[in-house]
């Protein structure tokens, strides 16, 4: 168990083809879309030249490169129509589909106030219940819900989604965003004038950057050339290449408005930000320099209304690049931690630390990579190797650049003066994605593993209507993964006892998890404003 406070944090994205998240009178929309008309695809033979290894890994994808800088003196070009006849046929049409479960009626319709409204027996409803004797005088069975329809759950639901895609080799893989095809289960893509779509199968996600990469059975396909990411500066002209509103492949053009945004979307965001149109439909589609190379991978824009406002984002293409060589090598990305937990420097602690740039460690996890080279609560990171670090999300993002067992130099203050520190990464285990740079477990012993806690606060004790002089500690987060989660155990629960041990406080839960070994144990857990038993075996 992980000691975790809460964090309350407002997200500034959502799906256009689920929800609506609005702070602040702004919208951030991940650029995905409503069902559009289908799209005509022509029909090539199946082919794949990565072959699988022994080990289970593939061989890596042949992606062009060209990281030539544009050239930035030349005269404004009067028309991009070439550029987009080379590079449009790389951008594709990504279709989902998913099967939304209508939800459960049967609390509603066993409801007492219900049963007594309709004059309904017990048995109606429930088939394990007792007979209830009947009302033969009065028995209004003409309104009664259907003795042949268990549960009384509506018929479940197919929920359409469109984005675009980007065509990164000639033998079918395919870039789009995770949040494009998350949770379908049928993804098809259609390719070019045809209307044939091609059966596409996921081979590996990244949340953490939302990212995916798709494989359909196509050669002879036009790859997208990627561009140097890192030499984007803001002005340059830039082309939005995707499918908006579902109505055809369309081409905006704007400039790079902003490098290295972060939205709080999540983890592992270095957005560069463009006010080429961007529209729900756009996700996953290209983003191109002025000499059609990709630059950037439409995900998100800011908006009000949910339209186009002049704020979008891409990915940028070097982190593409990147995730997308490891998910199609093995399916998964593996990033390097270091094993702290960094704070921005506002201005108090500028004048404290004397720096305005740099991530304070406000933590220092027992074991970590971090720790074994010296580091310490109260250090200040300014570099890692080359690079000079901006503040907490730029350590992330850069440290997570490298692979596990990579080691780095550190460049740190302490107390005024510069030192620095070699350090051999940890792997970043897919649990700690949520949280800056999460410390790294202390030993993976005991009970309740990938599960975090914090402290009852007065406030949260009056929400959840926890007795004044009851004790416990809330669930923050749990890994959807861990037997306790698959058990019943959610966010939000207040674990009052491990085994019959009441809690008092967080460091006496972690305690506890550590001393108990299971792999069966008890919960007693406070959730809807009752105490209830959980039953936990962890072998399961």
């Amino acid at each position: 168990m992980n000691s975790r406070t809460s964090a309350s944090a407002f997200l500034f994205a959502c799906v256009f083809a689920a929800t609506v998240a609005v702070t602040a009178g702004l919208t951030a929309w991940a650029a995905d879309a409503k069902p559009g008309k289908a799209n005509k695809a022509r029909k090539a033979p199946a082919a794949d030249s990565t072959a699988t290894a022994a080990d289970g890994t593939r061989a890596s994808l042949q992606i062009a490169v060209d990281a030539r800088p544009i050239d930035r003196d030349a005269a404004e070009r009067v028309s991009y129509a070439r550029i987009v006849q080379r590079t449009a046929a790389s951008v594709v049409y990504v279709y989902s589909t998913k099967t939304v479960r209508a939800p459960d009626m049967s609390s509603f319709f066993n409801d007492p106030m219900f049963r007594r409204f309709f004059n309904l027996p017990e048995d109606e409803l429930d088939p394990d219940a007792a007979p209830a004797p009947r009302n033969r005088g009065n028995n209004n069975r003409k309104n009664a819900p259907p003795r042949n329809n268990p549960g009384n759950r509506a018929p479940d639901r197919q929920q359409q989604g469109l984005g675009s895609g980007v065509v990164i080799t000639a033998d079918g893989y395919i870039l789009t965003n995770n949040h494009v095809i998350e949770g379908a289960d049928d993804v098809r893509v259609s390719v070019g004038d045809s209307n044939k779509r091609y059966e596409a199968k996921v081979v590996g996600r990244d949340p953490g950057s939302d990212l995916a990469v798709l494989k359909i059975e196509a050669t002879g396909l036009s790859p997208v050339t990627f561009g140097d990411s890192d030499q984007a500066l803001v002005g340059d002209v830039v082309l939005a290449i995707g499918n908006p509103f579902g109505v055809g492949q369309s081409v905006s053009r704007g400039i790079v408005s902003a490098l290295s945004r972060g939205m709080g979307m999540g983890v592992f965001e270095d957005f560069i930000q463009t006010d080429a149109a961007i529209n729900p439909g756009n996700s996953g589609g290209a983003l191109l320099d002025s000499d059609g190379r990709l630059i950037g991978i439409n995900s998100a824009i800011l908006s009000r209304s949910g339209g186009f406002a002049g704020v979008g984002f891409a990915i940028p293409s070097n982190l593409v690049r990147s995730v997308a060589e490891q998910l199609a090598r093995t399916g998964r990305v593996e990033r390097g931690l270091l094993g702290v937990r960094p704070q921005p420097l506002d201005e108090a602690l500028t004048a404290q630390f004397g720096t305005e740039k740099g991530a304070l460690l406000s933590e220092v996890t027992e074991d970590s990579p971090a720790d074994k080279a010296g580091l310490k609560p109260g250090d200040v990171i300014t570099k890692v190797n080359a690079t000079e670090i901006r503040d907490p999300r730029h350590l992330t993002l850069t440290v997570s650049k490298h692979a596990p067992g990579t080691e780095v130099t550190i460049e740190y203050l302490r107390e005024g003066k510069t030192k620095t520190a070699s350090v051999t990464l940890a792997r970043r285990d897919d649990a700690a994605v949520a949280r800056d740079d999460a410390p790294l477990p202390k030993k993976d012993e005991g009970i309740l593993n990938g599960v975090g806690v914090g402290p009852i606060t007065p406030e949260l004790r009056s929400q959840l209507g926890l007795p004044a002089r009851m004790g416990g500690v809330v669930v923050t987060a749990i890994d959807p993964d861990t037997p306790a989660a698959k058990q019943g155990l959610r966010e939000g629960d207040v674990i009052l006892e491990i085994d019959r041990k009441p809690l008092t406080d967080v460091d006496q839960a972690v305690k506890l998890s550590e001393e108990i070994k299971g792999p069966k144990f008890l919960l007693r857990i406070w959730r809807n404003g009752s105490p209830t038993f959980l039953a936990i075996d962890e072998s399961k």
